[in-house]
């Protein structure tokens, strides 16, 4: 007997963004740490006398700073992976799990130069972990859906395409960075940094770095998992990541460019009329300097490779091995130079 107005039960289709994240939701936490900062004391001079007669001495020492990000559990021995910023020299960290369980974490290791770290998990009972997919194979315009905890705001998804590949993220004003991103319009808020960045299928393409804001929408980039991958094997292994430099300042050439500053009667020099990476300056007493580098070459080729822009060098110098001489084929004076550099560890992470 059917009650009247009462509708049987029917199988709701979802969609796929639905079914996407319910790969991966279980395995996406909380991040909140702590660490200790020095309170910085106020100038006596730049206080209004009122104020400060109203105020008193301000207390100077030591106080707690609380943050907060997102994380994903990337294999079965509890490690999650995270930015490096999220974690950065804290010593606290608490975990909480998507079914809402807290648990304590340890990092593992940091690598500020790609903002990559990993945390362990301390219990037994241990979490999903995530499917990790192939940032390599997706295209722009593909579906990308991001996760994470924005202002604190446990399983918030947020849905985007690929905006755009292998942006730079020197381009976006961090000189101290080795990235190349995922750039998507999915939104990606305060808090979501170091969650996942996942494809149509459900599996982990990026982890959620930054956000550029400005009229109209935001832009959200995020680190390829494949990179990612690499960064988590050696901190696992190392605790630490080496990173090859070979102390350059470059600029890219092509011949429109040299023409063009060619065409000037004032121009000191005059530059080959090709694609390069010219050098703008040499770090004294690096790997360059000592190879014979000078500031004004032109690096054409770079192991046996056609270098077209800076990026095309910095990705085989990326790849090398510290210590093992890189060949170098460069224009000088309007003269072709072979030289050979070794690739240092980059200085200053400590």
């Amino acid at each position: 007997m059917l009650l009247i107005g009462v509708q049987p039960a029917v199988a709701v289709e979802h969609s796929f963004v639905a079914d996407a994240v319910k790969k991966v939701a279980p395995a996406v936490v909380r991040i909140d740490t702590e660490r200790t900062v020095e309170r910085q004391p106020f100038d006596p001079t730049l206080i209004d006398p009122l104020l400060r007669d109203l105020l008193g001495d301000q207390p100077v020492g030591q106080e707690r700073e609380r943050g907060q990000g997102s994380g994903v559990v990337i294999d079965p021995d509890g490690l999650v992976l995270t930015n490096a910023h999220v974690v950065d020299r804290v010593e606290t960290v608490s975990v909480t799990l998507a079914d809402g369980d807290q648990l304590d974490g340890r990092v593992v290791g940091t690598d500020p130069v790609t903002d990559l770290a990993l945390v362990r998990l301390d219990t037994s009972a241990l979490p999903p972990q995530a499917p990790l997919g192939d940032s390599e194979a997706m295209q722009v315009g593909d579906w990308a859906i991001a996760l994470g905890t924005p202002y604190g705001l446990e399983r918030t998804v947020t849905l985007g395409i690929v905006s755009s590949l292998h942006r730079n993220i020197n381009s976006l004003g961090f000189s101290d960075k080795r990235l190349d991103l995922i750039q998507t319009d999915a939104a990606i808020n305060p808090g979501n940094s170091g969650g996942p960045l996942v494809n149509g299928d459900g599996e982990v393409i990026g982890i959620n770095t930054l956000v550029r804001s400005g009229p109209g929408a935001g832009l959200g980039f995020a680190i390829p998992i494949n990179l990612a991958r690499r960064v988590a094997d050696q901190l696992l292994q190392d605790g630490e990541v080496v990173h090859p430099y070979i102390g350059l300042q470059l600029v890219g050439l092509t011949a429109r460019i040299a023409r063009e500053h060619n065409r000037d009667p004032n121009a000191l020099v005059q530059l080959p009329e090709r694609n390069g990476a010219l050098v703008q300056s040499v770090l004294p007493d690096g790997p360059s300097d000592k190879a014979g580098l000078r500031r004004g070459d032109l690096v054409i080729a770079v192991d046996e490779l056609p270098v077209e822009d800076p990026q095309a060098l910095l990705e085989v110098i990326d790849a090398a091995r510290v210590g093992s001489p890189l060949p170098l084929k460069l224009l000088r004076n309007g003269r072709e130079i072979s030289l050979s550099v070794k690739p240092a560890p980059l200085p200053g992470l400590a």
